[in-house]
């Protein structure tokens, strides 16, 4: 399994679409500057979807919740697909304790 930014990305924007599974979302353009909350305009139970899917993906050492749960809510609220995955790479970037 690749884990570059790219592939990493390419897997976050499916998950995305696949948990969101509204005809808007497959003509709406999602890169690593879309925002979840202001351009997506995901639930919350939506964002905990794709969280679990992505971490059911590439495998529970990514520590998605932890990272998540570190976050203030202004940080939440402004949280992009980039910084998603730039976690995700560099999570599966670095060797399990």
């Amino acid at each position: 399994m690749s884990t570059s930014y790219d592939d990493v990305l390419a897997v976050v924007i499916q998950q995305i679409r696949s948990t969101v599974n509204e005809d808007w979302i497959e003509d709406f353009e999602i890169g690593p500057e879309t925002r979840f909350n202001d351009d997506l305009e995901l639930e919350s139970i939506e964002f905990v979807k794709i969280a679990d899917a992505i971490q059911n993906h590439f495998g529970n050492q990514l520590g998605i919740i932890s990272w998540l749960s570190g976050k203030s809510i202004h940080e939440l609220i402004g949280l992009s697909v980039g910084d998603l995955t730039g976690f995700i790479t560099s999570a599966l970037a670095t060797p399990e304790a």
